[in-house]
């Protein structure tokens, strides 16, 4: 039996792990514009940098969280986390694009194998209702504030470092954290497993990755078009054979049917929608503090500091919520509160000052998240037995990953494509000894080349010609995000809809965690 100081000892290099693992996902985002001009990288390029890790993240989620269940949680959370640092150390001393994307890719598949395991272990350490709550509301906290914190740790190293430095950051921590949990991190797995499910391991993994890279890939080469409606129904025949064969064998990697239960299947839902949103906001965010308003790194960092303290308030304030309300009451309001943030948002323009709406907008997108993922993941993690607590929280975290890859994939080709059909033209018309074609061709997908352009010395003469350009780039990305934000708005609140008319609004006493705290009666 564990002393209460080591569980929650146990329970920040936990935390810590989770850190290192998010952290990644959106750290990088702050360089991407350093990274565009040393590796002359295109906007897909730059895509492809933040998706590489995504995509085999996700695709590698159910079958890491199975593998936990089956040989122990902390064992294969510790090979993530020597895969992490050993890929971290090849992206660090990468020189090319190709080595940055194959040590992203990497560094994904690793750290598939540390996320469900976090979350997983600290349902079976926390055995007591009250120290589970409290627990699983610093792993919701942390998880949010992971990825609100990451422009500000990529300013500040990118204000001192080159690019690398992103990379070169987790071999440090992840050395740190390997010795942490190696030392008071107790091992678990589950006490009865049949035989190893090869066959829908297989069928996930594929269906998984062909959906996320379809989706990834459909901005470039069409929502509609032949390749895309390949990848999507290539990944509906995985995934239908993937349930089928789980709904037939005796030991499967996941239990299809914890999808009958609606406690499981909508927070779910609901996690999805929720990063949608969030994500799509993260990567249209960069764009505008580094293109529109043309920060640093660093000053962009600084600048999203509000998004990084709504989301770490706002998660164990709507844990306590959840106690006296029930669950359904405090996501439907989170969603209402994340769909709010996202149309203030979409309404800001080259002329709106930071301190005012671009802050309200930061703080409600924040706090929306911070609200839907506590209650959700409790409701998910409850419909789980202790057995499948890898997989289940693999789940949680697959719902994650698909809705944010699917949110910067959405968002950002809305954007795109207003964007170049209102900037092309203009480029296009510029003379050749002004601007190269490189030049001109980047100028075409982002508002981040702004950063160049101004930066560049030309002719007085032409100087009224490229301020009147800067605004017309900048404004072009506004405008784009504006219709963007009415998709994000539009799925956020149909999600609340459904979540309000399919969820039962009376708090649950028995097998919730936060429902089991709220009921407890104090010693």
């Amino acid at each position: 039996m564990m002393t209460k100081s080591r569980r929650f000892t146990a329970l920040i290099f936990i935390c810590l792990a989770e850190l290192l693992v998010v952290l990644d996902n959106t750290v990088v985002n702050v360089a991407l514009p350093t990274m565009s001009v040393d590796l002359f990288a295109s906007v897909s390029d730059l895509q492809w940098i933040v998706d590489a890790y995504t995509l085999t993240f996700a695709g590698f989620l159910l079958t890491f969280g199975h593998l936990g269940d089956r040989f122990g949680r902390r064992r294969v959370m510790i090979i993530g986390l020597i895969g992490v640092g050993a890929m971290s150390l090849v992206g660090a001393l990468a020189s090319n694009l190709e080595q940055v994307i194959m040590a992203r890719a990497a560094m994904g598949v690793f750290a598939a194998a540390v996320f469900p395991a976090t979350l997983a272990m600290i349902t079976n350490i926390f055995t007591d209702a009250r120290e589970r709550a409290i627990a699983i509301a610093a792993w919701t906290a942390m998880a949010g504030f992971a990825i609100a914190i990451g422009p500000t740790a990529g300013g500040w190293l990118l204000e001192h470092f080159s690019w690398h430095s992103v990379f070169w950051m987790n071999v440090p921590a992840a050395l740190l954290v390997i010795v942490g949990v190696l030392l008071v991190v107790p091992e678990s797995k589950a006490l009865h497993v049949g035989r190893f499910d090869f066959v829908g391991t297989i069928l996930s993994l594929l269906g998984i990755v062909i959906l996320v890279w379809t989706i990834i890939d459909a901005p470039h080469r069409g929502w509609v078009s032949p390749f895309s409606i390949t990848g999507y129904l290539s990944a509906t025949v995985l995934l239908a054979a993937f349930v089928a064969w789980e709904l037939r064998t005796d030991a499967p990697i996941l239990n299809m049917n914890l999808f009958r239960i609606r406690r499981f299947s909508f927070p779910a839902l609901a996690i999805a929608v929720s990063y949608f949103s969030m994500f799509g906001f993260l990567f249209l965010i960069t764009q505008y503090f580094q293109g529109v308003r043309e920060y640093s790194p660093l000053e962009f960092g600084i600048h999203s500091l509000p998004f990084a303290a709504a989301v770490a308030v706002g998660a164990p304030v709507a844990t306590l919520a959840a106690q006296k309300l029930g669950t359904t009451a405090v996501m439907v309001f989170g969603l209402l509160v994340l769909s709010g943030g996202m149309f203030l948002a979409g309404q800001t323009t080259v002329e709106t000052p930071y301190l005012g709406p671009v802050v309200i907008s930061m703080v409600l997108m924040g706090l929306g998240l911070a609200i839907v993922q506590g209650p959700a993941t409790d409701s998910i993690m409850s419909s789980v037995p202790l057995d499948e607590a890898g997989a289940g929280s693999a789940v949680n975290d697959t719902t994650r990953e698909l809705g944010g890859t699917l949110g910067v994939a959405v968002i950002g080709s809305i954007v795109a494509s207003y964007y170049t059909s209102k900037v092309a033209p203009i480029v296009d018309a510029i003379p050749d000894a002004v601007m190269s074609a490189q030049e001109k061709g980047f100028a075409r997908e982002s508002v981040l080349s702004v950063i160049e352009i101004r930066s560049r010395d030309i002719s007085p003469l032409f100087e009224q010609q490229k301020d009147s350009l800067i605004y017309t780039m900048k404004a072009a990305c506004l405008e784009g995000f504006a219709i963007a934000s009415y998709f994000t708005v539009g799925a956020a609140l149909i999600t609340a809809l459904l979540v309000a008319l399919l969820l039962p609004w009376k708090p649950v006493t028995e097998g919730s965690i936060l429902g089991s705290l709220a009921t407890k009666t104090p010693k």
